[in-house]
This record gives C-alpha cells, structure tokens and sequence, in this order.
C-alpha cells in the first residue's frame, strides 16, 4: 500500500474536519501531548478508528499533539492513513522528538543531528554500530540496524526489518540477557567526548541523541505559542508508557512543565482521557 508523504503545505491542507482556532477552545490554556507506540497504538501498529475518534472529541476541548522518536513517514503509516494527512490529525506534531515539528500542518523550524555534532563523528558512530552488532551473537539479525533521522539516530540490534512476533521475542531475550543495556553502556563509553544520550523506546530499538534533545525538546514549540498567537499553555499533559529510567518517555514524563499520565497500553490511554475531560 502506498501512503501519503506530508512534504509540503499542499499536502498538509487534507482534514477530516474543520475546528476552531486553538484560542478559541473551552480549554485554550490546556494541550495534551502523546507518546506513539504503546500509548496511541501497539507498538508499531495502527492507531484505532476507536481512539482517532476520541482524539478528534478531545480536539473540540483543547490542543492535542503527539511526539515520537520516529520519522513522520512512520507516523504517517500508524496514524494517518491513505487519504488523510498525519499532520492533520494533530494540531502539533513532534516527529524526532520535535527536532522535525508541525503545528496546525506548517512545518516549524528544525535541527540537524548531524549538524550538531559533525559529519565525521556522525560517521564514527554509525562504523563502530555497525561493527559492534556484526560482532552480537544474538537469536535473530534482519536488515537495516541503523536508521538515519533529523534528531537523533535510531539502532537495533536486530533490525528494523524484523517482524512484530520477531521484534516481541526479542524483547522478551532482552529483558534476561539486557543486550541493548550493554550496548548502550559500551556506546556511552566510547563517544563519551560527544555528549550524547540514549533511550530505550520500542520492542527491539534505541534512540541516540545529543543532550536535551530527548523528547522535552519539544516544549519549546509548545512554549513558543505564546509569540504566534498569544497562548499560554498553563497545563501541559503527557501520555506515555516507557516512563522507568532509560526510557524515552521518562524526561518529559518527569519535566516539571508537564502532568505526566502513565498508560500501560492505547485502552488505558482511552480510559484515562475519558475520565480526566469526561469524554
């Protein structure tokens, strides 16, 4: 099946309705922010009509938006569909953590990954990946290991081409043997110089990113509203599963700007939603 890239303002414009201006919601001073995977939907699965119809309710009362380690072509395939525009589901989107950000389907500025930290070191890191996962005596090795991105770099050790049973089996191997815990321990050591971070965020992957650039990058688009269009957002909500230290939900769950909601799958996300707005 072949989806829709949002590449630039003609196709940002597709809807599936129309709504009124974010200072004009009951909640003006409120937005809620998601986590993806395990959150709005399984882990790289599809978010359900059941949930894309609470979020567009939710939308009549306040700002919603989503951030994701991710590439928005991922977001698109999970979130969006073949006739509608991610971008338009969401009055903000933070692919990369917001490194890449969307607001109302106009692209804000962004950053590079490779621009902070040099095209040399960047190469660096991706030889040495490589040669540590050639040298990982693990159950399964598929393709694609190293996915390149704006705001950071996302590694697995299995690959990314792995299938979703494989991708769960592996887990279930990581939790005993903790095969991205040490990487990620040998990664740190090795480009200790740089700065970097890493966060463990899906079944069988993990995110490597300069400092600060973790998911609470993406408040200051939020926090920046306040020059577009005079709002303050007194009240900013979070929606994430992987919460624990390491995980990639854990600095914007912890931010003291944010009210941090731990969800343990997309119906308690529902759940939780329904109760707190009485949706």
């Amino acid at each position: 099946m072949s989806w829709p890239m949002p590449e630039r303002h003609a196709a940002m414009t597709q809807t599936e309705d129309a709504y009124i201006p974010l200072e004009a919601r009951p909640l003006r001073e409120t937005i809620c922010l998601f986590d993806l995977d395990g959150t709005l939907c399984p882990e790289k699965q599809l978010v359900s009509p059941e949930m894309r119809s609470l979020l567009r309710l939710l939308r009549t009362k306040c700002t919603i938006g989503y951030v994701s380690g991710g590439p928005i072509l991922k977001q698109q395939q999970q979130a969006g569909s073949p006739s509608v525009s991610v971008i338009s589901r969401f009055d903000f989107c933070f692919p990369e953590n917001g490194a890449t950000a969307f607001r109302l389907g106009a692209p804000l500025p962004g950053s590079s990954f490779v621009k902070e930290i040099g095209e040399e070191n960047y190469k660096r890191l991706v030889n040495w990946v490589l040669k540590y996962i050639a040298d990982l005596d693990i159950p399964i090795k598929r393709g694609t290991f190293v996915e390149f991105r704006h705001g950071n770099v996302n590694i697995s050790p299995i690959g990314q081409g792995a299938t979703h049973a494989e991708m769960e089996d592996f887990q279930k191997y990581d939790e005993v043997y903790g095969v991205r815990k040490a990487m990620i321990k040998a990664l740190s050591l090795e480009f200790s110089s740089l700065n970097l971070m890493c966060a463990i965020g899906g079944q069988a992957c993990f995110d490597v990113f300069p400092a600060g650039w973790n998911k609470t990058y993406c408040l200051r688009h939020v926090e920046a509203e306040k020059y577009r269009s005079g709002l303050v957002y007194k009240d900013i909500h979070f929606f994430g599963d992987k919460i624990h230290v390491g995980g990639n939900d854990y600095e914007l769950y912890h931010d003291e700007r944010t009210i941090g909601h731990h969800v343990t799958s997309p119906k308690d996300t529902m759940r939780q939603l329904k109760a707190l707005f009485q949706l």
